[in-house]
């Protein structure tokens, strides 16, 4: 047999680990991550809602629920969640209408989405603590 026909015989191995992405193929999979993460949340926020609207009984349950700081670490990154998913979305409707789609500019608006989406959710998150 042919050096040629048996490396073409041999498995190939895909590497997909997200380190070897670039900026913007990080910036698709953290978009769909946050995407998944809102849509679970959402039955969370819901309950949220209900538990502080029923009654002052319950509004002050969920004060005190509010206040664990493991609930304030949820909603930490579910606040992350929305604002990278926010600022992703800007980011794919400007590329929609082509804008900043070449690699340089996406390389460029990807950094600015993580930068953005992190800095939001510094800035929001110390109020929120």
């Amino acid at each position: 047999m042919s050096d040629l026909k048996a490396k073409k015989q041999r498995p190939v191995w895909f590497n997909i680990s997200p380190t070897n992405l670039p900026v913007p193929g990080l910036v698709s999979i953290f978009h769909r991550i946050s995407g998944i993460l809102l849509f679970v949340g959402i039955i969370w926020f819901l309950f949220l809602l209900d538990m502080s609207l029923t009654s002052p009984l319950g509004f002050a349950h969920f004060t005190s629920y509010m206040a664990h700081p493991l609930v304030k670490l949820v909603m930490l990154v579910l606040l992350w969640a929305f604002l990278h998913h926010f600022c992703a979305g800007i980011r794919y409707l400007l590329m929609d209408v082509h804008v900043g789609v070449k690699f340089p500019t996406a390389r460029t608006s990807s950094f600015a989405v993580f930068a953005v989406s992190l800095i939001l959710t510094v800035i929001l998150g110390v109020r929120l603590w």
